[in-house]
């Protein structure tokens, strides 16, 4: 009779053993499922904060001094971009890789469309102007639209010529 009171107890024992290891692998899944989405909506900001910057750059790019008319064409203008400086830029990319901390940098022609890849040899019957390009997996473009102005010439005078463009900025995609 005693042995049958301590098979029950053990019984009982074995019971309350695998109940406990029962709640704690239910807290565990709980917790991996709780972390799962906390993590997607963490990478999912990521992403969202990146896309931002990535068009607050745009309109930041399209003033900076390296690409902007500045006063070349009467006056100060916003959104401008100087199609004689980007060329010029183009040649010495390698320079400016880490600078701006950005993936790719293009800028293309919306009217008249042209989607001739631009060097100095079509200069400027080109549409597409690639500034910086590190070959890395990127998020989506972030697109401005901008002026692209140069000077140019006729028989009588010399005059400003612009046209509609999209400043395109890609950041990498870090995850």
């Amino acid at each position: 009779m005693v042995a049958v009171r301590i098979k029950k107890g053990q019984l009982k024992i074995q019971q309350m053993a695998f109940m406990l290891v029962a709640v704690f692998f239910l807290f565990i899944l709980a917790g991996m499922f709780f972390l799962s989405i906390n993590l997607y909506n963490l990478k999912k900001t990521a992403v969202n904060l990146e896309e931002q910057n990535s068009m607050l750059l745009a309109s930041k790019l399209a003033n900076s001094p390296e690409f902007s008319c500045g006063n070349s064409f009467g006056g100060s203008r916003l959104n401008c971009i100087d199609f004689d400086k980007v060329i010029s830029l183009n040649d010495r990319r390698e320079d400016y890789e880490e600078f701006w901390g950005v993936a790719k940098i293009e800028i293309r022609k919306i009217f008249p469309e042209d989607n001739s890849i631009c060097t100095k040899d079509n200069y400027p019957e080109c549409g597409i102007i690639t500034i910086l390009d590190r070959k890395v997996n990127t998020l989506p473009a972030s697109p401005n639209f901008v002026s692209l102005c140069r000077k140019e010439a006729n028989e009588r005078m010399l005059y400003d010529k612009c046209e509609l463009a999209m400043l395109l900025i890609t950041s990498e995609d870090k995850t």
